[in-house]
């Protein structure tokens, strides 16, 4: 096969800048394209044989699995494909990586500098061992992106070994400057680290995700020896192609977060003007059998190039299903490191944000607060400002992670409002209401009683 013949895939079902950058970079390089989406992709399996299309050489797996709620498909979905064609961050790799005890436990036997963390099955022996982590500790989910499902919790703070229907651990809290923190976003595509940064944590806030507001500072020529190889230690060791690897300073040494396979790029540019795009692809055309010239890779990666690209599939003339159907009053799960609670929730898609009765959040868990920001209310012409939190809510069985704002709801009928953050998943039906089944229920007793 020649250069010329190589057709370079992107599997990726949300439209993120990182996937149309890599489609791009390799469009500029001379490479047909495939974006492996929903409108576009089918797996055939005939007489013994199976086939994709659309027909690609290679695939770059850009599946944002730790945002779904059923990881499993996604990742059955790239099991599936890695059987037709070389895949960069193959499925095994990439389930490691969305777990991140796993990664903790990947990077462990692999010699690489951790915190200490546990995870635990019980309640019980989670809180356990809580003291083993001082006065302050880090609380997360074990699958979560953007720093959602992340809390800082104090020796007091009660915690759960599940948040949701998500296992939970604790880990050590590690802080070198004490008056800002921040870590080290460290990119790796291949044998070599192509960019790095520091990313500091905005005002008021211990995490320094770029999504979160963080600042960002090029560190790409100044890295310490130690932490470059450390950085390709750890993809190596979870067995990633590419990955935005985390590494913190504490007061004895460098210690990994988390290895990233789906990390953003908008930050990293920002930060050393310098995309990874270009090179996943010549890290991908080398996988299927081909070579890209240096000083190529070397141009292009001083842009980022997120523009629609033309491999960008048609949209489906079929009607889409409609969406799940809630009801104006609506029964949910709220959950919170301390535990969950069943409540009913009132829809208001008039409303951005959902928002939290303050002694259900105190009563679950639901700290720390993120922001203080000002909500807008008829009554109200100047609006109010309230803190918002972390939130994850489950309605039939799905779970979302949402930034909910905190206010007194005690004078109001329901303790949750759905925001249009949780309801432009939904349908709303204004005549349904779960508070008049319970009360149609409570009637049928009563009959049946007498």
């Amino acid at each position: 096969m020649s250069d010329e013949d190589i057709t370079v895939g992107v599997l990726s079902l949300h439209s993120s800048k990182e996937s149309k950058a890599i489609l791009n970079a390799a469009e500029e390089l001379g490479y047909d394209t495939a974006w492996l989406r929903e409108e576009n992709t089918a797996v055939m399996t005939e007489d013994g044989k199976v086939t994709l299309d659309p027909d690609v050489d290679v695939i770059a797996n850009r599946l944002l699995l730790s945002s779904d709620e059923e990881p499993m498909e996604g990742a059955g979905l790239a099991l599936t494909l890695n059987r037709v064609a070389p895949m960069l961050n193959e499925p095994t790799a990439a389930m490691t990586a969305l777990h991140k005890f796993a990664t903790a436990a990947a990077l462990a036997n692999a010699g690489v500098p951790i915190p200490d963390a546990v995870l635990a099955l019980s309640n019980q022996r989670l809180n356990k061992e809580r003291e083993r982590f001082g006065e302050r500790a880090v609380y997360k989910t074990a699958i979560g992106t953007h720093g959602g499902g992340t809390w800082m919790v104090d020796l007091n703070d009660p915690v759960n070994a599940q948040v949701g229907e998500r296992h939970a651990f604790l880990q050590e809290f590690l802080e070198h400057d004490d008056q800002r923190h921040h870590d080290l976003r460290v990119y790796v595509v291949g044998d070599q680290v192509v960019a790095a940064m520091n990313r500091y944590a905005p005002e008021g806030e211990w995490r320094t995700n770029v999504a979160l507001g963080g600042e960002v500072e090029d560190m790409t020529g100044r890295l310490p020896d130690q932490v470059r190889q450390m950085a390709l230690d750890s993809a190596d060791a979870v067995g990633l192609d590419y990955a935005g690897v985390d590494i913190v300073q504490g007061e004895d040494g460098y210690y990994v977060l988390e290895v990233n396979p789906t990390a953003g790029f908008r930050g990293l540019f920002k930060a050393s003007g310098i995309s990874p795009a270009p090179y996943i692809v010549q890290l991908a055309v080398e996988r299927a059998g081909g070579s890209v010239d240096d000083a190529e890779v070397e141009r292009l990666s001083d842009r980022l190039d997120d523009s629609r690209p033309t491999a960008t599939p048609r949209k489906s003339t079929t009607v889409p299903p409609e969406n799940v159907t809630i009801g104006y009053i609506e029964e949910v799960v709220v959950s919170g490191t301390r535990g969950h609670k069943t409540v009913l929730g009132k829809s208001d898609t008039g409303a951005t944000r959902t928002s939290i009765d303050a002694e259900l959040a105190a009563e679950i868990g639901t700290g720390p607060i993120l922001d203080i920001v000002k909500i807008k209310s008829g009554s109200v012409k100047s609006g109010r400002s309230r803190p918002v939190v972390d939130l994850v809510v489950g309605i039939g069985g799905t779970q979302h992670t949402v930034t909910a704002s905190v206010e007194d709801r005690s004078h109001m009928d329901y303790p949750l409002l759905l925001g249009r953050d949780i309801l432009k998943h939904y349908q709303v039906d204004v005549n349904r209401r779960i508070d008049d089944e319970y009360d149609t229920d409570a009637e049928e007793e009563e009959q049946a009683e007498e």
